[in-house]
């Protein structure tokens, strides 16, 4: 056996797959935050590019250029790329990681995409199906308001709840080749739905599935939340920050003291007027790349859970007036 399965949603690995490198790739008003020294490549937000999805596509592409040739493994070693986008038709990925040549296959997780990509990639390499698998996504923040919400032209105001779409796109390369992190297992999410409209907060949308993921990982694996040195969400944001806390301690746990958002770690709340935090497919991705990984490598957390979250509507749901599930996936980082 090289994985074996753990309760009712969870893996865990005995061929244990490695997060051999990535890179991070950002715009301007993410490498003015509080992680900005961070990142690999900071741009402009149009990165050369003539409009805004060719730009997100042109992210995707650099960070997986950056990420290999961080490992120094070429594109024709990779086996399979796992990516994807907010775009309709995976767009910004495809435009992207075409030049690559790699065989792919086009997720979509909003933003819990970058778990989603993680945890498939790290079960083909345990499977035995390649040396090497690459995880890429990304999010624009121009893309974004123009396939999911008004035009900025309109001006109209954004409640304190609305979240602000990160300009980013992150790569990992997955492998069998020894690293300071391991992927030890992973929690696949599922749909979770309590019945919230609200597009412009999807802090709120998501948290539920999160405390759901979280406990189910909890379950799965016969372990207390203590055990993570820290437990990191994707991008729920200060409102759905509270509301994961006050899910949990329904539940009997107490995630406060060791959880911490990305989407409240890329922006300074008070400078950068970004309301509840930052949300998209990169932001989770970038904040682990450039953040988390260090400290796990680094040996200052050993053990994490990371859980992107992700909001699953669409323009056509939204106007047909439906709900905002949820999802979110758990992959387990360990300092190797």
């Amino acid at each position: 056996m090289i994985q074996k399965t753990k309760g009712a949603q969870s893996l865990s690995f005995t061929e244990t797959p490695y997060l051999i490198s990535s890179g991070s790739v950002v715009g301007k008003k993410e490498g003015e935050g509080p992680l900005g020294n961070l990142f690999d490549m900071v741009g402009d937000n149009l990165f050369g590019a003539k409009t805004w999805e060719e730009a997100e596509g042109t992210m995707q592409s650099e960070a997986c250029i950056l990420t290999l040739g961080k490992a120094h493994v070429s594109a024709e070693q990779v086996r399979y790329l796992y990516g994807g986008d907010l775009l309709r038709q995976g767009i910004a990925t495809s435009m992207g990681v075409e030049k690559l040549q790699i065989p792919m296959f086009g997720l979509f997780g909003a933003c819990s995409t970058s778990g989603e990509a993680l945890a498939l990639a790290s079960m083909a390499v345990a499977a035995g199906y390649g040396e090497y698998m690459l995880a890429v996504t990304s999010s624009h923040f121009g893309t974004a308001e123009k396939e999911f919400r008004f035009p900025l032209s309109y001006a109209n105001q954004r409640p304190l709840s609305a979240h602000w779409t990160v300009t980013g796109s992150a790569a990992f390369l997955v492998g069998r080749k020894k690293s300071p992190v391991k992927i030890t297992g992973v929690t696949v999410g599922k749909i979770v739905d309590y019945g919230l409209k609200d597009s412009q907060n999807m802090g709120a949308c998501m948290a539920p599935a999160a405390a759901d993921t979280i406990m189910q990982n909890l379950e799965d694996f016969g372990r207390s939340i203590e055990e993570y040195d820290r437990v990191v969400t994707g991008d729920l944001g200060y409102v759905g920050k509270s509301i994961l806390v006050d899910l949990m301690r329904e539940k009997g746990v107490d995630i406060e003291k060791n959880h911490i958002d990305c989407g409240m770690t890329i922006f300074d709340q008070k400078t950068q007027d970004t309301h509840s935090g930052g949300s998209g497919c990169g932001c989770a991705a970038v904040t682990l790349s450039s953040y988390i990984l260090p400290k796990i490598a680094g040996g200052e957390w050993k053990k994490v859970l990371f859980v992107p979250t992700g909001a699953l509507m669409s323009t056509v749901s939204y106007n047909e007036g439906s709900s905002v599930p949820g999802i979110a996936h758990g992959i387990v980082l360990e300092t190797a």
